[in-house]
């Protein structure tokens, strides 16, 4: 394990990444993690529209947004909570700031490309949702921007959590677990009044996703190194638990209750394990440039993927891809460097954040897991 640490290290980050030009540090397997969830989408939107036949990838289009989802409670706590470390305060402002230069450019020109493509399918409310990124309120919106449901979900947890932490910070873990235990009890409470309108894509829907993340990153200091064993474990229960079949009340309450929970705990602990042992697939080139790029994927993709009208199978992932490209190096990545002038500094990951297999990192906690 010492020895792949140390291999990664030197590949990675004191070679490749120390020179990249908006001076990224990466943790190790994240970019890896990211690509196995932008696959699984993508590979479920064309499922779903019939661009291909592959029934079984279909039900894993949730699990990669999930993951996302624990990526970016983790990521983003990470990063506040050194923060709070240094200083004893959290600057919001420089937090919103950050997360403005990271998300919206890219964000804002999709939605005017698919504003220009398709506004006779839209009205003035479908494109406030959008651009407001409380999409996942608007139940009537287009398809063009029926991804945007994520975004405006991870938008409103950047929005909340910072504030909650740096007002609250002792109460952190009360708090998490709070949200952790009561979300359950909202969906419940939402398959007992038979809710069909805006509530169903609300943050609360989702929150147990992030709060678990939110909880690694407290929590991964004080945490074992992980067997692969029992990462082996978690994984089956990431592959399994997706088809349990929730099709009586009880059964839903069952899946709300206990196996929603135990995946939750297992996303977690595969991304604490796959940080501890940073394997080599997740971190092969190819594979963390595409976690890399898979913020502009996930925009991208669904003019493509998700395009009722179209029939190309797996033609539409390229055409995604080259827009992603486009997006992420003409767009994203002089955003970043932009960024980069205005915040001199990043914020480092305490050494005791990633033990046992302790790697530095700064601007990976910054980014995106919008999907």
């Amino acid at each position: 394990m010492i020895s792949t640490t140390l291999w990664y290290v030197q590949q990675n980050w004191l070679g490749r990444e120390a020179h990249s030009p908006v001076s990224m540090q990466r943790i190790p397997s994240l970019d890896g993690l990211r690509a196995i969830s932008i696959t699984l989408v993508v590979l479920s939107h064309l499922v779903k529209w019939r661009h291909i036949s592959l029934g079984l990838v279909s039900t894993y289009g949730a699990l990669g947004v999930h993951v996302f989802f624990v990526l970016s409670g983790y990521l983003i706590t990470n990063l506040l909570l050194r923060e709070h470390e240094r200083s004893s305060t959290i600057s919001l402002r420089d937090f919103y700031l950050r997360r403005a230069f990271r998300i919206f450019p890219a964000a804002f020109v999709f939605m005017a490309v698919a504003i220009v493509l398709y506004w006779h399918q839209m009205t003035w409310y479908h494109v406030a949702a959008a651009l407001l990124y409380v999409a996942n309120m608007d139940i009537s919106r287009p398809w063009i921007f029926g991804h945007l449901w994520s975004l405006g979900i991870e938008e409103q947890f950047y929005l909340l959590w910072p504030f909650a932490l740096k007002k609250w910070h002792r109460h952190k873990t009360a708090m998490l677990l709070s949200v952790f235990l009561a979300t359950p009890l909202f969906h419940a409470a939402l398959y007992a009044f038979k809710a069909t309108n805006g509530i169903v894509g609300s943050l609360p829907v989702f929150a147990d996703q992030l709060a678990i993340g939110c909880l690694l990153a407290i929590f991964a200091p004080r945490l074992p190194k992980i067997s692969g064993y029992l990462a082996l474990g978690m994984v089956a229960a990431m592959i399994f638990l997706p088809w349990f079949p929730a099709t009586s009340p009880a059964r839903s309450l069952f899946m709300l209750f206990i196996l929603r929970p135990l995946l939750n705990v297992s996303i977690a602990g595969v991304v604490l394990h796959v940080i501890q042992v940073p394997y080599r697939a997740l971190n092969w080139t190819p594979v963390a440039w595409l976690g890399k790029v898979s913020y502009s994927l996930y925009l991208w993709q669904e003019l493509f993927c998700s395009n009722p009208a179209w029939r190309q199978g797996y033609l539409l992932v390229f055409l995604a891809l080259g827009c992603a490209c486009l997006s992420y190096y003409l767009v994203e990545q002089p955003m970043l460097r932009v960024r980069e002038k205005l915040f001199k500094s990043p914020v480092p990951i305490s050494p005791q954040v990633l033990q046992p297999a302790s790697l530095p990192g700064d601007s990976q906690l910054e980014t995106s897991v919008a999907s």
